[in-house]
């Protein structure tokens, strides 16, 4: 990459900056105590606009006696709590036991008498609540600016917006408070506030993560997002949040056929007209990233981007706003004043759609997310801005509505047409402030873009949200096992650039790392097979040696049709690696050993390959 423009250091950097892997080694190998590790969120700065409510002593005890009940529960067993004692934030449109919801309007305000679905699975896993976060009132809005609790302001300069709605959220990740916060994305929510904090924001497939106790802005549309200082971290909480929830009428399960990773070599599609309402600074951020999209090997192509911004356009000019009123109507018919006034001003152009309007404008809806659908046919996902500009209080204050929805440009139709989204940090406007790129790509894409994204993260080398901490991309944990997939060590044929890799990336299955079998194995060239191939042997300890594999993700969906394939005298197995793990792979019949060269010593199909093919020449 060239040399880029440095992100501001900012003065709001207070927290302690720890990753996920960070809070759980401080419990695991440091031996802290969980009074003492959270002791600090007791005293957040109640002047301080980002939170509406705070830790208290009584509601920290609460939370530490249900996790101590858990963890006797397990046997007292940690690694049943992939979350022990970490802390996080929760947008204040989620509800949380025992906390006040108000959705940033005291008039609404009520007692939460049990979590939000999504919340239930984080606290389950260990989490533990330390705030409730400022919001653009009834999540309605880009800017985080409108809220009675006080506007949110960016982490590098307070001059300009911190992105809306979920501003508080945000906020609190890209100080450092806390590793990741939970978000709501409607329009842009989540998506928009990463892009200006240089944090990570995941916006999942509606569904995956649960709705039940979240007060809706268009319910149909809603999803509860993550935001978190790393690809890493936000993509294990999502796993975590997300399930289907019988409490959630739109929820659904995550489904085996999802592309577990991208093409090795991805085809991102960009907009035939991208506009940045004469802000230079963000168009030459965005080529930039571009540049270095294609330094990792992806390929740019443009699509056609007019069904994607009439259906943008269709969120907010269009009857999908009485939803909005909907949420709002009871407190509107008796207290229109407790709702902020550009609130009011948008929610009440509900007024002017009838049912007719409604159902007109479902089709048309439907017509342009099946051209979204075709045109990303033709890509592994589409790149945009995760903004087209940023603006400054001042300027959004002067005129509210009309900037607020220049901030949707690249976000609006992302619900609208059921799509994930992944926004990553993209370093520095020429201005120092932080600007992003989002990835887009169908339903059920979302850890096909976590695993592009971390690959992005860790060429990027940013530093970690406004803290100025440098990304611990060596401390990344191994890559987990994909959930819905089956992960499958190969070691001839279908290894990276060989003849038959094609039967794996055409399930969607994804690479996840070379390594090597334990010292009980005994690699043979086969006789008369084509292509060629090896067979792999357990011949007991000490009798063999390490062969080199890789190991994939198989899509669950996709397996039986891939191991039908397979020609006898190979078949699927259980294989022990050198570090101990056991995993299914390729393994080989005794019988098909007849004929057959024994090239252990070779190490790996790949050495022995590269020495026939040497050897013909």
């Amino acid at each position: 990459m060239t040399s880029k423009t440095p992100l501001r250091r900012s003065a709001a950097s207070l927290g302690s900056c720890r990753t996920l892997t960070d809070w759980q080694q401080l419990y695991t190998t440091q031996g802290a105590s969980l009074v003492d590790a959270l002791a600090p969120f007791l005293d957040l700065d109640t002047a301080d606009p980002a939170w509406i409510a705070r830790l208290d002593a009584a509601r920290l005890r609460s939370q530490l006696d249900m996790l101590a009940a858990r963890v006797e529960q397990a046997g007292g067993k940690l690694d049943a709590f992939p979350l022990y004692g970490v802390p996080f934030v929760v947008k204040d449109n989620i509800d949380v036991a025992g906390w006040p919801t108000t959705a940033a309007c005291p008039a609404f305000a009520y007692m939460a008498q049990r979590d939000a679905g999504a919340v239930a699975r984080l606290r389950a896993a260990g989490a533990i609540v330390v705030a409730k976060a400022n919001l653009d009132q009834f999540a309605t809005g880009l800017v985080g600016v409108r809220s009675p609790y006080g506007a949110v302001p960016n982490t590098f300069d307070a001059a300009y917006v911190s992105g809306g709605s979920s501003s508080g959220s945000a906020s609190s990740v890209a100080r450092g408070w806390v590793p990741f916060s939970l978000g709501t994305d409607t329009a842009g929510s989540g998506r928009i506030p990463a892009a200006f904090n240089n944090i990570v924001g995941l916006k999942p497939t509606r569904g995956w993560l649960s709705s039940a106790g979240v007060v809706p802005a268009c319910r149909t549309l809603d999803c509860v997002c993550v935001f978190a200082l790393t690809v890493d971290d936000a993509a294990l909480v999502a796993e975590i949040a997300g399930g289907f929830d019988h409490d959630d009428p739109y929820s659904r399960t995550y489904p085996q056929s999802a592309p577990a990773v991208l093409a090795p070599s991805p085809v991102l599609g960009i907009p035939d007209q991208l506009a940045f309402f004469g802000d230079t600074q963000a168009q030459a951020n965005f080529e930039q990233a571009l540049v270095d999209l294609q330094a990792t090997g992806a390929k740019l192509v443009p699509i056609d981007f007019s069904p994607f911004a009439e259906l943008a356009a269709l969120l907010y000019q269009g009857p999908w706003v009485a939803e909005r009123f909907l949420a709002v109507s009871q407190l509107h018919a008796s207290q229109p004043e407790a709702i902020d006034p550009v609130v009011r001003v948008i929610v009440e152009e509900a007024g002017r759609y009838s049912a007719t309007d409604a159902f007109s404008a479902e089709y048309r809806r439907a017509a342009l997310a099946r051209a979204i659908h075709l045109a990303l046919a033709t890509v592994d996902a589409l790149v945009v801005p995760s903004a087209p500009s940023i603006y400054t209080l001042a300027a959004v204050q002067d005129d509210p509505i009309r900037l607020n929805a220049r901030l949707g440009t690249y976000t609006n139709f992302t619900n609208l047409a059921d799509l994930s989204a992944l926004a990553l940090p993209a370093g520095a406007r020429e201005d120092g402030l932080p600007a992003g790129i989002t990835l887009i790509a169908p339903a059920w894409s979302d850890r096909a873009l976590a695993r592009f994204g971390r690959q992005w993260q860790a060429a990027q080398a940013l530093p970690l949200g406004a803290t100025g901490r440098a990304c611990p991309v060596g401390a990344q944990r191994a890559t987990p096992d994909t959930p819905g997939s089956v992960r499958l060590a190969v070691v001839g044929a279908h290894l990276s650039g060989m003849p038959l890799n094609h039967q794996l990336l055409t399930r969607h299955a994804g690479f996840v790392e070379a390594c090597r079998t334990a010292r009980c194995y005994r690699l043979y060239a086969l006789a008369d097979t084509i292509p060629p191939k090896p067979g792999l042997v357990h011949v007991g300890t000490g009798q063999g040696a390490p062969i080199e594999v890789e190991l994939w993700d198989v899509p669950l969906a996709s397996f039986g049709a891939f191991v039908a394939q397979i020609p006898a005298p190979l078949g699927i197995g259980k294989l022990l690696l050198e570090d101990g793990r056991q995993v299914t792979g390729f393994i080989c019949e005794p019988r098909g050993l007849e004929g057959a060269r024994d090239i252990t010593a070779f190490g790996g199909w790949r050495a022995y390959f590269a020495s026939a093919n040497a050897s013909a020449t």
